[in-house]
């Protein structure tokens, strides 16, 4: 009897074990089903945005990069590809038509910077065509390249690249006196020793700086240079703040101020001379003009 009990509870206990899996394999099921009618829905959905965006925005053709390209490079057909980019967001300077990267005479234009890869190509990222990264592509028109002496500690302990800003101080002898003064502001630096790579990260200790600069510039810059010792002071890349004039001398320096001498007139006397036997003698009196 026990064991008939046994048998029977047992038998129970399967039933129910089988008909919970039955149930857990069923609400998986329909689970699995709703997730993919819900991604289904999702795909749909957002290739329907995809389709109303592309209607909305209006895209053009903008070269770019393949892969990273190092200063120096030159541009080669094979190097580009065309990508679409929306109108309202193309960058300044892109190039969107092979004839004005690739001209018909074939010749190529070379990196002046960095560019990594899908990176747009713009007209301030390269030469143009047929010049090399060399100092004259960066010079504008009317500009002229001047050259300035700099060590570790005029030359900003060797931070300073092409493209960065700087101010020009001038230290030397005024009347005796030990001067410095700021000379030019906002000076553009293209080339530092032998190089214009403006990408270069690592601190070099300078012996020259190139400047580009006016001709009016140059000759300031010149007589500086011939008759005294040039600082230069980096410029932050965001600070436009104009630089009033700057000038310290040594009194200034140590707070000594100078004496100034006070010439006193002489007063005036005038006499009148009467004789006194044989004697002449200069009597004061009052001046009466």
């Amino acid at each position: 009897m026990c064991v008939h009990a046994e048998y029977r509870e047992g038998h129970i206990m399967r039933l129910v074990f089988g008909l919970v899996l039955v149930i857990g394999i069923g609400l998986a099921g329909f689970a699995a089903y709703m997730a993919k009618n819900r991604i289904g829905e999702y795909q749909a959905t957002l290739e329907t945005q995809r389709a109303q965006l592309a209607k909305n925005v209006k895209m053009s053709q903008v070269f770019v990069v393949k892969d990273k390209v190092t200063y120096g490079e030159r541009i080669e057909k094979s190097m580009v590809k065309l990508v679409a980019w929306p109108d309202n967001a193309i960058p300044k300077g892109a190039f969107s038509e092979v004839e004005d990267l690739f001209p018909a005479n074939g010749e190529l234009r070379t990196a002046l910077r960095v560019m990594e890869a899908d990176e747009a190509i713009l007209k301030v990222k390269v030469t143009k065509p047929g010049e090399d990264a060399g100092v004259s592509s960066r010079l504008a028109k009317g500009m002229r390249a001047f050259a300035l002496r700099v060590d570790v500690s005029s030359g900003v302990s060797g931070f300073l690249r092409p493209g960065d800003r700087v101010d020009v101080y001038w230290t030397g002898d005024a009347d005796g006196r030990e001067v410095t003064k700021l000379i030019d502001t906002g000076v553009q630096l293209i080339a530092v020793d032998q190089t214009a790579d403006g990408d270069r990260t690592s601190p070099t200790i300078a012996r020259t700086v190139t400047a580009a600069v006016t001709p009016q510039q140059v000759a300031a810059l010149a007589l500086a240079q011939s008759t005294g010792r040039l600082t230069l002071a980096l410029i932050g890349a965001g600070d436009t703040d104009e630089v009033a004039a700057v000038s310290v001398d040594q009194n200034e320096l140590l707070g000594i101020q100078e004496k100034v001498k006070i010439e006193r007139k002489a007063e005036r006397v005038c006499t009148i001379k009467t004789r006194k036997g044989a004697d002449v003698v200069e009597i004061p009196i009052p001046c009466t003009n």
